[in-house]
């Protein structure tokens, strides 16, 4: 199928919705150091995107759970582990032991993550809110 069988609706809502994720992505130099670290690659943003899922969803995130957000063959154990740790050390994301099991780890956003997240929710969810 080539472009010109696409009837042009479809197409302008595509350019809309195409141009709305990378001004709000990789080609927004205003994103803030949060939403920058987790769109760095593919494995990131996939995680974040099931990360705030599980969140918003009410779900304990463990650790194991966590790395299990996103499928293997996205990443290997050690990458998953390494971007969990590096978000808690850059404090995007809160660790804290669990009440029943002090061995067990559960994360959470902080509230920078949160609010970065939610405007950039905001900002994204126009073309959606537009074209629908």
């Amino acid at each position: 199928m080539n472009s010109a069988k696409v009837n042009d609706r479809s197409k302008k809502i595509a350019r809309k919705l195409i141009k709305r994720v990378l001004s709000t992505s990789i080609e927004n130099p205003d994103n803030p150091e949060s939403i920058a670290f987790f769109q760095a690659d593919t494995y990131r943003f996939y995680f974040l995107m099931s990360f705030m899922w599980e969140f918003f969803e009410g779900n304990e995130i463990s650790q194991e759970y966590a790395i299990s957000l996103v499928p293997r063959k996205f990443a290997s154990r050690i990458k998953r582990l390494q971007v969990l740790k590096q978000a808690v050390q850059l404090g995007f994301i809160y660790e804290q032991s669990s009440e029943v099991d002090k061995r067990r780890r559960i994360y959470a956003p902080t509230e920078i993550l949160l609010k970065d997240f939610l405007d950039y929710a905001e900002n994204t969810a126009v073309v959606v809110e537009t074209n629908t």
